[in-house]
């Protein structure tokens, strides 16, 4: 033999005795240790002088390669692992050392490269942590969906209600396991949460009113304290709230005159009168049934006040954003794919315009492929000509007249009422969630899918596939039918035709993409005045206050999901986890990775920018962010990361058994799993052929096509198991994924499930077409101890000559397999998650937004481990001489014949992998319940023993030398490597591995305290954020402004620093009325700090330039609501005047810091429009809403806005009026 082939094997203890020590007996039976190598006690027997086996690696317990002789074999010599070894009874089983182990070539490079790792990411600033990326199985329930900081504090809406956290506590430790907090916030900072109410999807802060504003899925408007946020553990209870909409509240916002504004489905937005809502607020806690009442009744339905017999001026699609245009005193609402532009003042529609800045002059009216849009009672009249005839549809929440033709039908779905004529030769098909009409020819069938409905055209030798009753019919030609008798070619065209089917019905989902990718997704004001826009196609618009399209931005290609401006500065942030930071005019000043997942919101409280991904993590990122300050945090932390980090050591068992369509006994499963389980914490078992069959694969095929998989083998396998492991006492099943014959599943120790979860499944076929799932992988990923890991289960190409196949078959899978969630967590689309961020939950994720370009799911992960039935044979051996070596346990000569190690050596497949040395007879094939070696097949075809059954794993160290740290997070050793060749229940043996594994990681809690002591007490970053919070001196024209008979005075405002810009808001503290002897009337807070209606303010806000001057024109204009008035029906022709403060908030650029500027200003009025307001209010209050259809308004509640005049009167007079309706009456808002 060539010296080339010598063993190249290589170690630190080469004066060692070369000779296997003996070692001591385990729990493993003596039958066990008969059939297999690892634990076969022989006598040292002299071998060649030269091995076979190529590229051994040792561990010993600092993961070093040793340097031994050639002679390989039993001749190994490695160091005992500290730490391992322990059994469950915590004795220590000192006899289990490291395998040596097989490492495949073509690893480090490209795809196979581990993934890099450092304790601190080079390219992300430092950020702290306020609540570390919890595991998705404990947030069932309380997933966070938004989130919005006060100057104090950080709120959050979760699922089952609020949450608060003080940034008084923000770097205080976490309340650990079994603390106050539940599972998954055990290294959170300490946070106070409400009591359980609907999902929260939207948060407003009042700073006026010092509340905080929620809006619901189940249709309300609820309100906070601020001040509720204490030490009592006790949840913190809502205050004000009302029944808005029956339908999910999908935004709030407070325009500049205090008025709530609520957006929901159907393109209906409804204003809250701050009148209302601040006599509601004051009155007393036994009242709040009256306050509520009196909230509730008191909605402007702006889509009703815009819409004239059906017709509708503004878009039908849900309003998901809502944004208060402070400065010119302006509303925009944004729907999928147009804006509506409102006057916050009269509340009127200004324009209409769709996401290419266009504007839209024609109106939205109810037609024939859209659902009608209507109001709260939800009540409307169609006309039909004398060939319609009607039909009424109910759902939960709306009650529709559609007209419809004589050949017409009415679908009803949940949610959507869809009605389309057909002909003669149509019939409807209803769907979970969507309703279609599909035109087909005589000869068509129809195609339903569980989440979509497609038609396909299929020619007269097609028929149809039906998904969700499972039955496949393929169309067969006249050629094939003839052939009945052939059941393998009958096989073959059906597999092909039902993966073809599936395929055309896959692929007619891609055109929605294109439309879907223009939506606008969060919308933000700029400091400046500009108004920026995100959109579902990663493009960046910016809107002038006119609502006029300037220029875009395109920095990223995945989509965008929130918006965040402070400044000089707007943050976007990614669904791809990316967040950037822009200046005022767009360009790109810096950008990382803030999440592993899509950042969904994001707002500026404190010193920081906070970010929310969608799994629920929280990060703050300093306002000095991108700057001097990132450089020091950065180096001051990596010195104190002994301080937190941490070392964690566990085993994990995996196990694979192509079970060839069997049941295994309870006793087959004792013996393969029950002995080996003892000392583990994670098991993982792979199976193969749990069940087989062309039509069981086609349907399997079809079944994948809608997210659904698992059989009855397959659970009857997992209950099978989960009794073999004590599961409920000992285990907890985590999760699984089954693809046709495919299944692997995962269980862990009840001591370790608090550190093990976000399990993600995928599946890859690689049968026919790569459609089908005869062949093929699937896979679990998971994080443990915040490190990630996966598990694929494997099925490669058979028969002997068919390597490349397989090559290509491992490619495939490692390229292509994307992890998605497990279907059996909660679904975000209940919750509110964009549509954007759930695109990335379905089959193509990887393909629509991947982590890293070209970079595969697998290549991120720190610890790869594949398992399976790889159908790898022995070549350039006969049957007999095969059988010779395994009876004589010559198996280091097998091994040169081995399939996988020469192309691993080649570097073709399992690239960088690694494989403990075989020291078991090959696992295939066996004739069923033939026990022993004698068992091999010795059928007609005599099939060539072979080790097709194998465990492969990949873990963080780039060379073998590598200690576990956090640049090498995971490290492992292989402890057992053997198969069950007692187990004669399929013709696979069962083949089981064992892992040491280590792994190091960061204790958030702690790491939190120390990132607090550095940014607090840092004498540079102390000096650095001083000089940040420097706002530049302004000169302010005037402290009086005196106006009457609606004039306008001019503000001048000066910035005199001669480099710095400063930013203003202009404000109004509170209201009075002045008499003649200059005295002042009761104090009457402004919500929201919001101007009085008869006051203009323009602009509001903005930014002023290093030596420049902006004008701010204040414009009395003519009073249009009484209670903008002290008291207006006391006034007399010497009590005529009005009083505010306008408070001036000068900011700098990247500081929550404050310098304010009060001006005082007086308005006088005419006695007799206060006269006349007085008795006219109550008509005026709703303006121009009253167009509408009066049937609507009546079942609104506008019969109660006669009573109005009076209601505003305080106190007592509020409850009479109350008490003055009717029983009914009240019974309906109740």
């Amino acid at each position: 033999m060539d010296e080339s082939k010598h063993n190249n094997v290589h170690g630190s203890n080469q004066n060692l005795s070369i000779t296997e020590p003996a070692r001591e007996k385990v729990h493993y039976s003596n039958k066990l240790r008969t059939y297999t190598g690892t634990h076969h006690k022989r006598p040292h027997v002299q071998l060649r002088n030269r091995s076979l086996d190529d590229r051994v690696i040792h561990n010993n317990s600092y993961g070093l390669q040793e340097d031994l002789s050639d002679d390989e074999g039993s001749h190994l010599v490695s160091q005992k692992i500290e730490g391992i070894g322990l059994a469950a009874n915590g004795s220590d089983d000192s006899n289990e050392s490291p395998l040596p182990e097989f490492e495949g070539s073509g690893g480090g490079v490209g795809s196979f490269k581990v993934p890099a790792r450092a304790p601190l990411h080079p390219a992300r600033p430092t950020y702290l942590e306020l609540r570390p990326h919890p595991l998705k199985e404990t947030q069932v329930g309380k997933f966070l969906r938004t989130i919005a900081c006060t100057e104090t504090q950080l709120w959050a809406g979760q699922e089952s209600g609020v949450r608060v956290w003080n940034f008084s506590d923000q770097y205080e430790p976490g309340m650990g396991i079994g603390g106050r907090a539940r599972r998954g916030d055990e290294d959170a900072a300490p946070f106070y949460e409400s009591v359980e109410t609907s999902p929260t999807l939207c948060l407003m802060v009042d700073y006026g009113n010092e509340l905080i504003w929620s809006g619901h899925k189940d249709g309300k408007i609820r309100s906070w304290r601020m001040d509720r946020a204490n030490s009592d553990d006790s949840p913190f209870k809502e205050g004000l709230s009302w029944q808005a909409h029956r339908g999910p509240v999908l935004s709030l916002e407070i325009s500049s005159y205090g008025d709530i504004w609520s957006g929901f489905e159907g393109g209906i937005i409804k204003v809250w009168p701050r009148e209302a809502v601040q006599k509601s607020l004051s009155l007393l806690p036994e009242e709040t049934y009256l306050a509520s009442l009196l909230v509730e009744k008191s909605f402007v339905n702006l889509r009703s006040q815009v819409t004239v017999n059906g017709a509708c001026n503004i878009s039908s699609s849900d309003v998901k954003c809502l944004l208060s245009d402070h400065g010119r005193a302006k509303v925009w609402a944004s729907g999928s794919l147009s804006f509506s532009l409102w006057d916050a003042r009269t509340r009127e529609l200004l324009k209409v315009y769709n996401v290419d800045g266009q504007i839209e002059n024609g109106v939205d009216m109810p037609s024939v492929p859209e659902q009608a849009v209507e109001d709260e009672s939800n009540i409307k009249a169609v006309s039909k000509s004398k060939k319609e005839k009607s039909q009424v549809v109910e759902d939960e929440s709306n009650i529709k007249s559609v007209s419809k033709s004589k050949k017409e039908k009415s679908v009803e779905d949940e949610s959507n009422v869809k009605s389309v004529s057909k002909s003669k030769k149509e019939k409807p098909v209803e769907d979970e969630s969507n309703v279609k009409y599909v035109s087909k020819s005589k000869k068509e069938k129809s195609v339903e899918d569980e989440s979509n409905v497609k038609s396909v055209s299929k020619s007269k030798k097609e028929k149809s596939v039906e998904d969700e009753s499972n039955v496949k019919i393929v169309a067969k030609s006249k050629k094939e039918k003839s052939q009945g008798g052939n059941f393998f070619q009958r096989s073959c065209n059906a597999i092909l035709g039902a993966a073809g089917a599936v395929r055309r019905v896959a692929t007619k989902g891609s055109g929605a993409f294109a439309e879907d990718s223009r939506k606008t997704e969060a919308l933000v004001l700029a400091s400046d005045g500009m108004i920026w826009s995100g959109c579902s196609n990663g493009l960046l618009v910016q809107w002038d206050g006119n609502g006029n399209r300037l220029q875009d931005f395109h920095h990223h290609p995945c989509a965008i999901l929130s918006l965040c401006a402070h400044g000089s500065l707007i943050w976007v942030g990614y669904v791809s986890g990316m967040v950037q930071v822009l200046d005022l005019e767009g360009n790109l000043l810096a950008d990382w990775v803030a999440h592993n997942g899509p950042v969904i919101k994001m707002s500026v409280g404190g010193d920081y920018v906070f970010s929310l991904a969608n799994h629920g993590g929280i990060r703050g990122w300093t306002l000095a962010t991108p700057g001097p300050i990132d450089n020091i945090l950065l180096s001051e932390r990596a010195e104190k990361r002994y301080l937190y980090t941490r070392q964690e050591n566990f085993r994990i068992l995996v196990g694979t058994w192509n079970v060839g369509e069997g049941k295994a006994s309870q006793e087959a499963l004792e013996t393969w799993l029950g002995s080996a389980i003892l000392d583990v914490a994670i098991v993982v078992i792979g199976l193969q052929e749990v069940e087989m069959g062309a039509g069981f694969l086609a349907m399997s095929a079809a079944k994948e096509t809608v997210g659904l998989e698992g059989t009855s083998s397959g659970q009857w396998w997992q209950d099978a198991i989960g009794k073999t492991l004590d599961e409920g006492s000992t285990f907890e099943r985590v999760g699984s994924r089954q693809l046709a014959g495919l299944l692997i599943a995962i269980w862990v120790r009840k001591t370790l499930r608090a550190h093990v979860g976000d399990l993600d499944v995928a599946a890859v076929a690689c049968g026919l077409g790569r459609a089908i799932g005869n062949k093929g992988g699937v896979g679990l990923r998971l994080r443990v101890f915040d490190r990630i890991m996966c598990f694929v289960n494997c099925h490669f190409a058979a028969h002997l000559e068919a390597v490349k196949r397989r090559n290509a078959d491992f490619d495939h899978i490692y390229r292509t397999m994307a992890f998605t969630r497990s279907s059996n967590l909660l679904n975000d689309a209940a919750a509110g998650v964009s549509s954007a961020a759930q695109m990335l939950r379905g089959t193509d994720a990887a393909a629509i937004n991947p982590p890293d370009e070209g970079k595969p799911d697998l290549a991120e992960a720190d610890m790869v481990i594949f398992c399976g039935d790889l159908n790898y044979r022995l070549f350039g051996i006969s049957y007999d001489e095969a059988r010779d070596f395994v009876s004589q346990r010559c198996f280091e000569w097998l091994r040169e014949k081995d399939q996988l190690r020469a192309e691993m050596k080649a570097g073709k497949v399992f690239q960088g992998m690694r494989e403990a040395i075989i020291r078991f007879p090959p696992t295939y094939k066996f004739e069923k319940g033939k026990p022993g070696l004698g068992g091999y097949d010795s059928g007609e075809k005599k099939r060539i023993p072979a080790w097709c059954d194998r465990v492969l794993y990949r873990d963080s160290r780039s060379a073998p030398s590598m200690e576990c740290s956090l640049e090498c997070p995971v490290a492992a050793s292989i402890l057992q490597y053997d198969a069950c060749m007692e187990v004669t229940d399929s013709d696979h043996k069962p083949v089981r591995c064992k892992f040491n594994i280590e792994v190091s990681r960061v204790d958030r809690s702690v790491r939190r305290q120390e990132f607090g002591k550095i940014f607090q007490y840092n004498g540079k970053i102390r000096s650095l954020l001083e000089e940040l919070r420097y706002i530049p001196e302004v000169a302010v024209s005037t402290s009086q402004i005196f106006l009457k008979n609606q004039e306008t005075f001019s503000l001048i405002i000066t910035n005199r620093s001669r480099q710095d810009s400063v930013f203003f808001q202009i404000t109004c503290q509170d209201q009075s009325a002045i008499n003649k002897d200059e005295q002042t009337s009761d104090y009457h807070p402004r919500g929201s700090f919001c101007f009085p209606r008869w006051l203009e303010v323009t602009p509001a806000s903005g930014m002023i330039k290093s030596g420049q001057d902006t004008e701010i024109l204040v414009r009395q204009e003519e009073l249009c609501n009484s209670e903008d008035t002290a008291d207006v029906s006391k006034w007399s022709e010497d009590t005529r005047e009005e009083e505010v403060i306008l408070m001036i908030n000068m900011k700098a650029s990247r500081s929550m810091e404050v310098r304010t500027h009060q001006v005082h200003l007086r308005c006088s009025f005419s006695a007799n429009a206060g006269f006349m307001l007085s008795r006219n209010s109550s008509s005026r209050n709703e303006g121009s809403s009253h167009h509408r259809s009066n049937s609507t308004r009546r079942n609104e509640g506008s019969s109660h806005h006669r009573s109005n005049g009076s209601r505003r009167n305080e106190g007592s007079s509020l409850r009479s009026v109350f008490q003055q309706e009717s029983a009914s009456d009240m019974k309906k808002y109740e």
